[in-house]
Parts: C-alpha cells; sequence; structure tokens
C-alpha cells in the first residue's frame, strides 16, 4: 500500500499533480496526450509518471505505440477522496482547466471523449 508521506509528497510536485489531475478527469491518458496538455516535453513527463507509478499511485498499460496511466484501482479510499477533492477544487482554475481544454483540442488523440471546457 501507498506511503501517506509519499502520497503528499507526488501532491507537492506541481507536474504530478497536473497529471494526476487529467487522469482523475480522463480515467485513462495516454503520456503523448499528458506531454500536449501539459506543454511539456515527452521525457519530463515520462519521469514523473515513472515515479508516480513506483510509488504505487498510477498502472500504465501499452496499446501499440503508446504508453496509457490511470490511477491504481487499489489506491486507498482516501487517497482517491483527496484526488476528488482536489480535482473538484481546481477544474476552474489555471493551470488544470487549461489543460483540459489543451487536451479537447489535441489533434490525432489516440482516443476521443467528452471533456470540460474552460468558459
Amino acid at each position: 500500500m501507498p506511503h501517506a508521506h509519499r502520497f503528499f509528497q507526488a501532491l507537492a510536485d506541481p507536474t504530478r499533480l497536473r497529471c494526476l489531475m487529467l487522469m482523475v478527469a480522463e480515467d485513462e491518458v495516454c503520456v503523448c496526450e499528458m506531454a500536449h496538455a501539459l506543454g511539456e516535453i515527452q521525457p519530463k513527463v515520462s519521469r514523473h509518471l515513472a515515479a508516480l507509478r513506483a510509488a504505487g499511485f498510477v498502472l500504465d498499460r501499452r496499446e501499440a505505440q503508446w504508453m496509457y496511466y490511470r490511477l491504481h484501482p487499489e489506491l486507498p479510499a482516501w487517497m482517491r477522496d483527496i484526488l476528488l477533492a482536489c480535482q473538484r477544487a481546481l477544474i476552474d482554475q489555471t493551470p488544470f482547466c487549461a489543460d483540459r481544454a489543451a487536451l479537447a483540442d489535441m489533434p490525432n488523440r489516440p482516443q476521443k471523449g467528452a471533456f470540460y471546457r474552460c468558459a
């Protein structure tokens, strides 16, 4: 089971928090989608996702050339509750709203879905 101090360390890093918020909002997100949404280079995003995976917060899966990430299904309920509360509190704030808008406008996404748009 993930440790509380590592969980809060993950939330304290802006890139990891933004990645987690995209996973909360979208369920499963490809590395290329996260890099596009965050406006970061893929190696930086992958490094942060590897840290989240090593800590036990997310799972990954490969589909063709894409690597997808989602919250670990066995994440303790209190951690999920905190992530959901963060998502509700941050949904209209920059950069989180801008991340979702950028993701919604991403050309050639590996998968499409319904997304929140900033006003």
